[in-house]
């Protein structure tokens, strides 16, 4: 689209904190936990110190033998190292493959054949721990991030070797390999290049443009998901201080978010949910935000509408991002206070006008509504170049310039875009799972996830997890289920056992194939 072309140069991973450094060089990045490569450095460190350190490891690994074009995966300990090394890859023309922590070692290594032959950074835990031996078959040579193995080469070993200048790629050569959220298998790997990744930056720095004062920036979203880098760069290059979590836990969020008092938060739509609780808290952890910002999935009204009372701003926002990862964000929608918890919660908003669009196509002919919903398919400068190696498989989401996104709903008459299903889990003769669930949501308090998938005789069944795994109020719950179509009993498991993706998305088909094989939860 024309305002993600017209002066897109590539987001420059290689050099991004050289150019912050040089703008805002005192600028600082606060973690809750050690960086491997350098955990002397401690959990506050500077831009320019990042830069610097940046520059260091991408010297390291031309030690090593790695040069432009070649692929670097990267699957180690969660920490904000993972992306870094990303950032330490591009800057000499290599090009980083970021693996969740969470994919088990069958699949890692399953991808890593896949990639065919890269270097492998990864550490002590995961080679001793995960990865079956067969990966170092898979991999031209592996090296460590952390800790020690006889066959694989400590990155540590590397200091004192020579520092190389950054190597220049084309804005239109491959600068990052991501991976879907395999919700329905084994993820695919979508190849960013500079020039994509710049592209999906316009419409998220054009949002966060609203932000006027330089507000600490508090994020947890996976250190593997493209989204982290376009925010990343929006908080550097504009001299926002940025805290990165690791850990989700509400409590530990509020105690850091209590010391740094962030203006700013950005998480998945199910972070939100486990920080429901921070309303309650009499600190008040999350009193200074004034901008709420959930990526690339639809979220419940209710988790919305707590977040905002949260705020002691006299009129915070909440920014919803539709999208998904070989796409960026497609479409978006502010929430406000005076949206109450029976706003529409599939309504995700509309596309950014010069810069995305969207449509909706008939799946049987009939008229697009909210009774009939259609596939939903958009138009972005911000999409991937191809699935790695799956090629046929990127070209069944394309339909005449325009990219399936996998998802069906429908356009009210003022076009804005209401989500209401995953093709995969609609139920037929049942309406949209999602809506439901955000009913549910909003009646029962006692809620912290609920999903409705189909059971073993196809009847839908809402599996339910509750405050301290709490026995469900079955009389709350009958109350609260009496105006929605018919379900089988709810079953309630606790949250931790739900299957999920790296970006905390329940797997629903894996938990519908585990109900079909006779798990009941508690």
């Amino acid at each position: 689209m024309l305002l993600q072309r017209v002066g897109n140069r590539g987001i420059r991973l290689g050099t991004l904190f050289d150019r912050a450094a040089a703008r805002h060089p005192a600028n600082v990045v606060v973690l809750d936990h050690d960086l491997d490569l350098a955990p002397d450095l401690g959990r506050r460190l500077t831009v320019a110190e990042i830069a610097d350190l940046v520059g260091d490891f991408a010297s390291r690994l031309w030690a090593a033998g790695v040069r432009p074009g070649d692929r670097v995966v990267v699957y180690k300990t969660t920490s904000f190292d993972i992306t870094l090394l990303a950032c330490v890859a591009a800057r000499i023309g290599a090009v980083p493959v970021l693996l969740s922590p969470k994919l088990d070692g069958a699949t890692v290594a399953e991808l890593v054949r896949r990639v065919d032959r890269p270097f492998l950074i990864t550490d002590q835990a995961k080679l001793g721990g995960e990865l079956p031996a067969a990966v170092f078959d898979h991999a031209c040579r592996v090296l460590l991030a952390a800790g020690d193995h006889p066959d694989a080469q400590r990155l540590h070993d590397l200091a004192g070797v020579r520092r190389v200048a950054p190597v220049t790629m084309s804005a239109h050569h491959p600068t990052l390999i991501t991976h879907t959220s395999g919700t329905t298998g084994v993820p695919k790997l979508a190849v960013h290049t500079g020039w994509t990744l710049q592209a999906r930056y316009r419409p998220q720095a054009t949002a966060a443009a609203l932000v006027r004062k330089r507000r600490p920036v508090a994020v947890h979203v996976s250190f593997v998901h493209s989204r982290l880098f376009t925010a990343m760069a929006i908080a550097m290059l504009r001299g926002f201080p940025l805290v990165m979590l690791a850990d989700d836990d509400p409590r530990h969020a509020a105690d850091l978010f209590v010391q740094m008092r962030p203006g700013v938060v950005e998480a998945h739509p199910n972070t939100f949910m486990r920080w429901e609780e921070l309303v309650d808290d009499p600190r008040r952890p999350l009193a200074q935000v004034k901008y709420f910002s959930s990526t690339f999935d639809a979220i419940h009204p209710r988790t919305v509408q707590r977040m905002l009372r949260a705020s002691r701003h006299r009129v915070p926002l909440f920014a919803q991002l539709y999208g998904q990862s070989e796409a960026g964000p497609v479409v978006g929608r502010i929430f406000t206070r005076w949206r109450g918890e029976d706003a529409d919660g599939r309504c995700v908003g509309h596309a950014f006008p010069g810069m995305t669009s969207v449509r909706v196509v008939s799946r049987d002919g009939r008229p697009v509504s909210a009774a009939s919903p259609g596939y939903i398919e958009v138009r972005t400068n911000g999409r991937v170049l191809t699935f790695l190696g799956e090629s046929e498989r990127y070209a069944e989401q394309e339909h005449d310039q325009w990219w399936r996104m996998g998802d069906v709903g429908y356009r009210t008459r003022w076009g804005c875009l209401h989500l209401l299903d995953r093709e995969v889990d609609v139920i037929p003769g049942f309406g949209s799972t999602l809506a439901a669930e955000d009913a549910l949501f909003s009646a029962l308090d006692e809620l912290v996830e609920v999903i409705i998938v189909p059971g073993p005789d196809g009847k839908p069944v809402p599996v339910v997890c509750t405050q301290g795994n709490k026995p469900l109020d079955k009389a709350a719950w009958a109350r609260a289920s009496a105006g929605l179509p018919a379900m089988a009993e709810p079953v309630q498991w606790r949250r931790t056992d739900l299957p999920q993706t790296a970006t905390t998305k329940i797997k629903r088909l894996e938990l519908a194939e585990t109900l079909s094989n006779g798990n009941r939860g508690r």
